[in-house]
């Protein structure tokens, strides 16, 4: 297979991390911690015809309930992937772990990652505690991550309310995290406020485009009006990990642009990416709306991978 696709979400378990989530005795929401390792990441990579992955570090994230450790935490895991990126540019690229809610520590590692690491932008994920990416607390962080134009992935992690008993978090949660936050960032401003931060939702953005026309109402209780919450709904990007189902395909192009749809494996998470991929391949999208999802739009986000 011609290697070609651009994964903007594809995970990564760096060994250190992966002992400290077991000696917490930490899980990803109560979804059973993968294994994970730099063979089966390029094997899996060659089998789906995926030419780059974007790595990122998946929920719990770095932070557990101590600012200093994950500050330690982060720091190593961004260098770990930093030097798996430095062996394999073509095939590898870097979302940055950050420390939120410590948001000093956020912004800190955020430029570290940035312009030292050279990552190729950072992983947010879709609360904190209760705190949603809106919460007026991380001015500084979207700051300092607009005047870079970085490029930010949001990963859905638990709500803070109780699972369902018997269905982890990913399994209904995390949509509904991604479209929560996703709403509360553009009821609160913040891609107005950053015009040039871009932004990727996992998983086709939760329910946000099956639901995207409802959620103008919501001008009625901030200074935003309709027209601007529906337009600023659109200034996201929406992967495609988990979410190229039948009757989820649809839903995404009627909302989103095109131009804003990028692939996502979900791997080594997903149990099956290759059956989502070949969804995928086979939902009967016109050839240059394929390419784009798959790796055009990617390329304009990041330019270093762009093919003459």
């Amino acid at each position: 297979m011609t290697l070609g696709r651009i994964d903007t979400h594809q995970h990564v378990l760096p060994p250190a991390y992966r002992a400290d989530l077991d000696a917490h005795n930490l899980t990803a929401g109560g979804w059973p911690t993968p294994a994970w390792d730099v063979e089966s990441a390029l094997s899996l990579a060659d089998e789906l015809g995926i030419a780059t992955s974007i790595l990122s570090v998946s929920a719990p994230g770095a932070h557990w309930g101590d600012d200093a450790e994950a500050r330690v935490r982060a720091r190593r895991a961004n260098e770990d992937v930093a030097e798996l990126v430095k062996d394999r540019p073509d095939r590898f690229g870097l979302f940055a772990t950050l420390t939120l809610p410590d948001v000093d520590g956020a912004v800190a590692e955020a430029a570290y990652a940035l312009d030292e690491l050279g990552a190729d932008g950072v992983v947010l994920l879709s609360n904190q505690r209760g705190a949603y990416l809106g919460d007026r607390s991380l001015d500084p962080l979207w700051a300092e991550l607009a005047a870079r134009s970085a490029v930010v992935f949001i990963h859905p992690t638990a709500p803070p309310m109780d699972m369902l008993p018997g269905l982890p978090s990913p399994l209904l949660d995390y949509p509904f995290d991604t479209t929560r936050t996703a709403l509360h960032m553009v009821a609160s401003g913040v891609l107005r406020r950053h015009p040039d931060l871009r932004v990727i939702l996992s998983h086709a953005g939760g329910f946000l485009p099956y639901a995207g026309y409802r959620f103008p109402y919501a001008s009625a209780f901030h200074d935003i009006t309709s027209d601007e919450i529906l337009e600023d709904l659109r200034k996201f990007y929406f992967d495609t990990a988990l979410s190229s189902s039948p009757s989820a395909i649809p839903s995404l192009l009627a909302f989103a642009d095109p131009a804003r749809i990028t692939f996502g494996s979900d791997f080594p998470f997903a149990p099956d990416p290759e059956r989502w991929t070949a969804n995928l391949d086979g939902a009967g999208l016109a050839d240059d709306v394929l390419h784009a999802i798959n790796r055009g739009n990617a390329e304009s986000l990041f330019p270093r991978l762009a093919q003459s």
